[in-house]
């Protein structure tokens, strides 16, 4: 019988959660879900100069309002956490002690600048640039003298140069990395702490991760953290490595193609479920083209659907799946958005009335400002509607309007007494009131709307038509 399925998402505290990253959450989320495993978050704090605790919040509340939730991590411990990385430096301590008694890693003392003039040699050589393996060459007497001077070393891993590392990717298939191209590389870092590709690994492996979905930009990293497994007799999990998600010009993801963070989507007022059914199609062919609710998100999520060509983020698609969340969403999920821009009591009504005209919180308080606002004196195509009904059509507008109660009474008042229908009825009449020529329904908005208001609308209409 296989292993049950274990997935994770191992974000750094260090900044805002981008939409890149969010599609990272997703694929391994789903993975698990679909396939009836374990979902784990994983905080990898380890960068104390940039990770902050307002980012790490900011991160943990992004996630929720995504809906993921994980089945261990920050908020739910088990025997395989704790669940932050700088919490986890006995088992980074242990498992380098272990690499170096194996014959597996040693110190170097090599400076910046040493490493660098290498580079710079081995790139005007035409050689790529990598570790030329000095300290390793050093002998047990002047490595202790170093030692016992307290000199700064990191701690590299020592790459058997004569082998091949493959593995198959669960995206891009066969994967063949040249031992010999690696290099040793550091693993520990001069003041202590732990690389990134090293603790990484060694957690994936002591918390029972089975498949990795991440980005193609840590595809480098994956040879030298199957090397560091193998080293240390642990497991390594299946990796997967996601296209970049990229702009229409072709880059990557930045501000400059619009929202590039969860924060900032919250913040224009996108809901969840839009930028999940968006996340979900970039990178990942669904076979449903519609809408997908989770329970069909996690049902059609497969690996083998996975695209290797670079996903393009457009905003408009995101605006189309918001138009269908809006659709689909409770009129509790919608009342933040006019709440205190309608009267108390009127938010349900209002909502039922605009809501097909609604993408975003913005939409609905300036049609909220319609119902309930004072309006500037209308210009443009508007009040040209206006001028094409006259000021007669008015006149007899404001008399039916004090005589009826309801918008069916007053159109069928000023079908009556003007003979007209159709187009050259309605459209100076939406034009008096909303000072548009499209819209909600008008019956909706009338009936809403406050009669002193229709009424100083009508009048003010009457004045332009004369």
């Amino acid at each position: 019988m296989s292993a049950p399925v274990v997935t994770r998402f191992a974000p750094s505290p260090t900044g805002l959660l981008h939409l890149g990253n969010a599609r990272t959450a997703l694929f391994n989320w789903l993975y698990a879900r679909r396939h009836g495993g374990r979902f784990l978050l994983r905080i990898e704090d380890t960068d104390a100069a940039r990770s902050t605790d307002a980012s790490c919040s900011a991160l943990l509340e992004d996630l929720q309002w995504l809906g993921f939730d994980w089945d261990a991590g920050p908020g739910r411990d088990d025997e395989r956490g704790p669940y932050f990385q700088s919490a986890r430096a006995s088992i980074y301590r242990d498992a380098y002690a272990r690499l170096e008694a194996a014959g597996h890693a040693y110190p170097c003392w090599c400076s910046a600048e040493e490493l660098e003039l290498q580079r710079r040699l081995q790139l005007a050589a035409g050689r790529p640039p990598r570790y030329a393996g000095t300290c390793a060459r050093l002998g047990p007497d002047e490595r202790a003298r170093r030692a016992e001077a307290g000199e700064p070393a990191t701690l590299r891993f020592q790459v058997t140069a004569d082998r091949a590392v493959e593995f198959d990717d669960l995206v891009r298939g066969p994967q063949q990395f040249a031992a010999a191209d690696l290099g040793d590389f550091v693993i520990r870092r001069a003041d202590g702490s732990a690389s990134f590709l090293f603790c990484n690994a060694v957690d994936d492996a002591a918390m029972g991760v089975t498949h990795v979905f991440r980005g193609e930009d840590h595809v480098a990293n994956t040879p030298r953290q199957l090397l560091v497994l193998a080293a240390l007799g642990l497991p390594a999990p299946r990796y997967g490595h996601l296209p970049l998600l990229v702009g229409a010009d072709g880059a990557p993801l930045s501000k400059r193609h619009g929202s590039a963070s969860v924060a900032d989507v919250r913040a224009e007022g996108f809901l969840p479920e839009a930028v999940l059914n968006l996340l979900g199609r970039l990178g990942h062919t669904y076979a449903a083209e519609g809408w997908l609710d989770a329970g069909a998100r996690i049902a059609g999520f497969d690996a083998d659907s996975l695209g290797r060509a670079p996903a393009h983020f457009d905003p408009g698609q995101l605006r189309h799946w918001q138009k269908e969340a809006v659709h689909r969403a409770s009129a509790d999920a919608l009342v933040p958005w006019v709440r205190h821009r309608v009267p108390a009591g009127e938010e349900a009504r209002f909502l039922a009335a605009v809501r097909a005209n609604l993408v975003l919180p913005t939409d609905a308080a300036e049609w909220a400002h319609v119902v309930y606002g004072e309006l500037p004196c209308a210009g443009g195509e508007a009040r040209e509607a206006i001028a094409r009904g006259g000021p007669e059509f008015f006149d007899v507008a404001l008399a039916a309007h004090a005589e009826v109660a309801d918008y069916a009474a007053l159109v069928s008042a000023l079908k009556a007494r003007t003979g007209r229908k159709g187009r050259e009825l309605f459209q100076p009449l939406r034009a008096a009131l909303t000072h548009r020529l499209d819209g909600p329904e008008l019956a909706a908005l009338l009936d809403l709307m406050p009669r002193a208001t229709v009424r100083a609308r009508l009048e003010s209409a009457r004045r332009i038509a004369a």
